[in-house]
């Protein structure tokens, strides 16, 4: 890898950029648009790499909100951000943080029983104590907020962000000062026709700041980011690249992973840049069976930084998927950030605790974390685990190709996804849409992210969970149908035959026609069924566990049928809740095709998924 074509890569998702902008008085509605687009001269929130190697400051606890369903404190009449109490005899305001307080991180929704459905804005502020330190730069890191966030210091605008699943952050240095700061954001987790996801989702859109908030302290000059891999063409040989940012770039940096005793020096250029390739011999790589991770040291002369990294290869041959050169089966599940115990968004480590729990009690290596990245916490255990990971963005139903606008948006949440874990080993595959409808102007969009996130990393798989297939009843024959397959390294496709697609014969008899020499993932199936539930098992509105086994054996049957299949994955392990599932006493918000109960108790359908990977230990 050349130093220009590294610098080029890496700033094929830098130009796309998300504003602020500063608010005047009696403009409320010019200044609510452009705070919502952000477009008036901030580049894009730029976060560092590793945060949880920098000893961040916690935010999370009670802040201080203000539930405003109309949005009116973004205007000038109200002006919640200026955070306004009466001085004199005639002063007023019709606001104030005295009252509500919510957790954080923590969604809204499930905070007040009143907020249960609500989209809109809602105000939070924290105080801090602030002590100044010399050489020290200063950053407001976010996990993260869905949808769009506003961030005022001290009552001045320091950005903005749109997007709901992926970190963001403002440099304070020169904004914090000693002592007390007050922090005020505003969070609008309102569904927009040009967001992503876009209106159409089957999942509760739970607002609010929805992972933790840190002040992150570094040097002057500090180890931004870095990428740290396997080699695709030498398992004892580890590449990559290292930022730094700050005003003494021209530094040498150390790399070293002690338990192999590898120490290997690099001088970074004017803009604080340097590739690396050094030999590594005696690794022992990830897998399932043996997920290694190293502590990787980064020492500069300003700096130093520790992680836990693993090293392991991800390839395609025909139709097999290869980890470390073997072929592997992906027993997977997919699952939403959601905590069912606890009704909410899943905002701690012990939520993702559970959830992968479960995952690896049913027999799993691999998880589909649907439809959006997932926490860092669940990333980096999953990890640990030894749970293979596909992460995508949220590119869901409704997404409008042809909107240029739209696709600033789609490049935007990809590179921050990407930026955010692309040293994470246990990811395997970065997944770039789920069903979407084929037209020319999605076939060229998805091509070009496709190729792109190639570019910017060739040690994972590309792929999109496709719902174009149609059955042909004549013919007992299922066919693919979707031109985006030659971009993809996986074929991955949601069908839900047996529940919103009838049987055309009998599942056994099922085959599928896929003209392509590539994987096949069955990215999605299943069927709902309340836990406890009893009916028939060929009647689908019985929501019958008897009838969610029947679908299950069935479709394990029309598996037999797949050549190429190289993996499965369930929707989903447990009932989540959406506000798209009306029908009384069965579902009441929740879509019940979880193989578990919102309350963690076992379907029938759960034994039948369990007993088929036992089955594929024998063969995988």
């Amino acid at each position: 890898m050349t130093n220009y074509i590294m610098k080029k890569i890496a700033g094929l998702f830098l130009g796309v950029l998300v504003s602020v902008s500063v608010f005047a008085q009696g403009q409320m509605q010019e200044d609510k648009a452009e705070a919502e687009s952000g477009r008036n001269g901030f580049s894009s929130p730029d976060f560092m790499t590793n945060i949880d190697g920098r000893q961040p400051i916690p935010l999370s606890g009670k802040w201080m909100a203000i539930i405003d369903p109309v949005d009116f404190g973004i205007g000038s009449w109200a002006a919640i951000w200026k955070d306004k109490t009466p001085t004199g005899k005639t002063d007023f305001y019709e606001y104030s943080f005295d009252g509500l307080q919510l957790d954080v991180p923590g969604d809204f929704n499930t905070q007040l029983p009143e907020l249960k459905f609500f989209e809109g804005t809602v105000w939070y502020k924290r105080i801090i104590n602030y002590e100044s330190k010399e050489n020290t730069r200063v950053f407001l890191h976010f996990g993260a907020a869905n949808y769009i966030s506003n961030v005022w210091l001290n009552s001045e605008l320091i950005g903005a962000h749109e997007g709901g699943f992926t970190p963001f952050q403002f440099e304070i240095t020169d904004k914090i000062k000693p002592g007390k700061n007050t922090i005020i954001v505003r969070v609008n987790n309102e569904r927009r026709a040009d967001g992503i996801p876009a209106k159409g989702y089957d999942w509760l859109n739970y607002g609010g700041i929805t992972r933790d908030v840190n002040i992150i302290e570094t040097p002057e000059t500090f180890i931004k980011d870095y990428f740290i891999q396997l080699s695709k063409d030498n398992y004892e040989t580890i590449e990559g690249w290292i930022q730094l940012d700050g005003s003494a770039n021209s530094q040498t940096v150390e790399l070293s992973i002690p338990e192999i005793k590898l120490k290997h020096s690099v001088i970074t250029d004017a803009d604080g840049y340097a590739e690396f390739s050094v030999k590594a011999k005696k690794l022992q790589l990830w897998s399932p069976e043996n997920p290694k991770l190293y502590n990787v040291n980064l020492t500069s002369g300003t700096d130093r930084i520790t992680e836990e990294i693993g090293f392991r290869d991800i390839r395609v041959a025909g139709p097999d998927i290869l980890l470390n050169g073997k072929p592997i089966f992906l027993k997977g599940i997919c699952f939403h950030e959601e905590s069912p115990v606890k009704a909410s968004r899943a905002t701690s480590i012990e939520d993702a605790q559970m959830l992968l729990n479960w995952s690896k009690e049913l027999g799993a290596n691999f998880v589909r974390l649907a439809h959006y990245p997932h926490s860092e916490h669940t990333v980096k255990l999953a990890e640990k685990m030894g749970l293979m990971v596909w992460s995508e963005i949220p590119v869901y139903q409704g997404i409008n190709f042809r909107d240029p606008k739209m696709m600033e948006k789609l490049d935007f949440q990809l590179k921050e996804m990407l930026y955010r874990d692309k040293n994470r080993c246990g990811i395997i595959v970065w997944g770039i849409a789920n069903e979407t409808s084929k037209n020319p102007a999605r076939d060229e969009a998805l091509a070009d992210i496709a190729r792109r996130t190639r570019e910017f990393d060739d040690t994972r798989l590309v792929t999109a969970a496709m719902n174009n297939w149609r059955m042909s009843p004549s013919e007992n024959v299922a066919r693919i149908d979707d031109s985006l397959i030659e971009s993809l390294d996986i074929i991955a496709f949601n069908a839900y035959v047996g529940w919103s697609n009838k049987w055309p014969a009998e599942p056994g008899t099922v085959k599928w026609e896929i003209p392509y020499d590539k994987p096949v993932v069955f990215s999605e199936f299943g069927a709902e069924a309340l836990y406890n539930h009893h009916g028939e098992a060929d009647v689908a509105s019985s929501w019958s566990k008897e009838f969610q086994e029947q679908l299950y054996r069935d479709n394990l049957k029309m598996f037999e049928g797949i050549p190429n299949l190289r993996g499965t994955c369930p929707w989903t392990p447990v009932d989540f809740r959406s506000t798209r599932r009306l029908l009384p006493k069965l579902q009441d918000g929740w879509n019940r095709k979880g193989l578990l109960s919102d309350k963690g108790q076992k379907k029938r359908a759960w034994y039948v998924m369990k007993e088929y990977y036992e089955s594929k230990e024998k063969n995988y």
